[in-house]
């Protein structure tokens, strides 16, 4: 049993923007190790079919089941909207994804109803975060708004100041009239930008990520099942990439809040 704790979680995104929900898992549970799979090499998934998308994320899952993982961490949210009840189907293990976490936080912290989800075109286009409100809540109320110049604006490190809080003005200015009350984050890039975001909507508004409620999925899950790593020592991260993209490091930085290891390169098409 003590080797089941102590096996790795799998996390695995299109790119660098799971290094949020990363963060956030070792925030939780800071004595698990951790696999980190991004698939830099074919980012982004959100502009994808979704037989592409599903494609790709069975390789990612393969290839992290090559470390014995316990389980498995959807970090991105177009896998979440459109691939994974396959990928719960396919694998035996646990498999987590942001959407439905995000949706049942929503749920729990609307007042008025009036829930609001920003993402990809890919996620807001598929409708999953919408459905799963609808299914865990009965709210009609959703507002959700693609942000598409969001991502390079926290890749690039821009995610304050003048410039930001423009783009954001107009992607949100429908969710302030509206008077939303709850804003999904259905994005892993947009929590760089939750304080411009917060500027923007205002104080009363309650901005949801997912990442943080994943975290907490986690560690209800391991701890239910016997799985939670009670290790008195700090677990190790480990950092894959389908390529090392210039400048990989600083933006990497930027998401998980510190030094990040040096990433191994992986050709994820052999898995």
């Amino acid at each position: 049993m003590e080797e089941n704790r102590e096996r790795p979680i799998g996390i695995f995104d299109s790119g660098v923007g799971g290094l949020t929900v990363v963060k956030q898992v070792l925030k939780e549970l800071p004595n698990e190790n951790i696999v980190y799979f991004g698939d830099t090499a074919r980012v982004p998934y959100g502009t994808k079919s979704r037989e592409t998308i599903t494609h790709f994320a069975m390789q990612d899952v393969r290839f992290l089941l090559s470390f014995n993982v316990k389980m498995i961490v959807v970090a991105c949210n177009s896998v979440s909207s459109n691939s994974i009840d396959i990928l719960k189907r396919k694998f035996t293990l646990p498999i987590i994804g942001v959407i439905d976490a995000g949706a049942q936080a929503a749920c729990q912290y609307t007042r008025s109803g009036k829930i609001g989800v920003i993402g990809t075109d890919a996620t807001i286009e598929s409708r999953a975060y919408q459905r799963k409100i609808e299914e865990k809540c009965s709210v009609k109320n959703i507002l959700a708004r693609s942000c598409p110049l969001f991502v390079p604006l926290a890749e690039e490190g821009f995610t304050g100041g003048k410039i930001p809080e423009m783009i954001a003005e107009k992607y949100l200015v429908e969710m302030k009239e509206k008077q939303v009350d709850t804003l999904i984050l259905g994005c892993t890039h947009y929590p760089l930008l939750a304080s411009t975001i917060q500027d923007v909507m205002g104080e009363n508004v309650m901005l949801v990520d997912p990442g943080v409620e994943v975290a907490k999925r986690v560690k209800k899950y391991l701890t239910e099942n016997e799985l939670y790593n009670d290790s008195p020592y700090s677990g190790s991260s480990k950092f894959y990439l389908s390529d090392i993209p210039r400048h990989f490091e600083k933006v990497a930085e930027n998401f998980l809040g510190g030094p990040i290891p040096s990433p191994v390169k992986v050709t994820i098409e052999d898995y």
